[in-house]
């Protein structure tokens, strides 16, 4: 008997010793590009789910991210399914809590925090902020609420094939961001049947899950980048 449990606990450290190194090499392959523990140590707010948003939670969760933060009220509609990426199992739930399903079904060890309402001042929020809301309104309320508060903010736009990634990490890319807030009524409406792929969303995220990377390892970002992929222009702006 005292074998047969000797057997048990062996079989057992193995299998935890086995899981440490998958885990371990899941990032081989980033190591260099990606501080893991620095990123892990983390805590990520992304406000809003939706296109860009999902995805940027996604590419967190597969870069290594411990600590996430979704901040969204709406629902998953049928539309979503197309341009955000959604499963149609997902319709009629709240996005964060599809969204904090597939996140942990990508790695289980990842603490969620689910915030089902609008982003409101006074929300404790993380270092990093990932801003993909809809509107120029609302990032402005969000950026005069966290400005002082974060150390990495990124806010990613899109407009149909046409996405700007507006970064701050310093004073004078604070300086930056605060010009592009223009008032909603001067915002481009676009047509409703133009405005969102779930390619364009996805290049967005890639893009600016790379601004953090680079911030991760303390090198320069690009504070505002516009890429047009039907002219295939890519511009920065801001230096």
């Amino acid at each position: 008997m005292v074998r047969t449990r000797l057997l048990q606990i062996s079989k057992l450290y193995l299998l935890k010793r086995k899981n440490m190194n998958q885990v371990m090499n899941r990032f081989v392959r980033q190591s260099d590009l990606v501080p893991a523990e620095k990123l892990s140590s983390l805590t990520i707010s992304v406000v809003g789910v939706g296109a860009i948003g999902r995805q940027v939670a996604l590419q967190l969760a597969s870069l290594g991210a411990q600590k996430i933060q979704l901040v969204d009220f709406d629902r998953v509609e049928a539309t979503n399914i197309t341009t955000q990426g959604y499963l149609a199992t997902d319709v009629g739930r709240f996005k964060v809590e599809a969204t904090t399903q597939t996140l942990q079904a990508i790695d289980a060890r990842i603490e969620v925090e689910r915030v089902t309402n609008r982003f409101r001042p006074g929300l404790p929020t993380g270092e990093v902020v990932f801003v993909c809301v809809d509107s120029i309104s609302s990032r402005s309320a969000i950026w005069r609420s966290l400005r002082e508060q974060c150390s990495f903010w990124c806010d990613g736009r899109m407009q149909g094939e046409v996405m700007r990634i507006l970064t701050v990490t310093d004073l004078p890319s604070q300086e930056h961001y605060t010009t592009t807030l223009f008032r909603q009524a001067e915002a481009q409406a676009g047509a409703c049947t133009s405005r969102s792929t779930i390619y364009t969303a996805g290049i967005a995220a890639g893009l600016m899950l790379h601004q953090f990377a680079r911030w991760l390892r303390d090198l320069s970002v690009d504070r505002d980048l516009a890429l047009n992929l039907l002219s295939s222009e890519l511009v920065l702006a801001g230096e």
